[in-house]
């Protein structure tokens, strides 16, 4: 297994959209809590959701790329970009 990071950040002015997938995106995580390792939002200045990270411990990059493509968020078009990297947790405990 390998860890990737997902850095996702929204599109602006998507707030909406992100509220009306949330529930769907947390039920996906969570029953997928053998995968994820840690996730939550990104907040912008006024304290608003704007992005997620998640890290997650996959056999490749294909998996963290199918992990993100049933996201409900993607699936919602919530996204403005989504950067997938490799990841070596150094300092800390996943």
């Amino acid at each position: 297994m390998a860890l990737y990071a997902l850095v996702c950040l929204d599109r602006p002015d998507s707030l909406q959209v992100r509220l009306g997938a949330r529930e769907a995106h947390l039920a996906y995580v969570r029953e997928r809590l053998n995968q994820v390792k840690l996730a939550g939002p990104f907040l912008d200045d006024a304290g608003e959701m704007a992005g997620s990270l998640l890290i997650l411990d996959v056999p490749d990059r294909a998996a963290a790329e199918a992990f993100n493509a049933q996201d409900p968020y993607t699936l919602a078009g919530l996204w403005g970009s989504v950067t997938i990297k490799a990841f070596k947790a150094s300092i800390g405990q996943l």
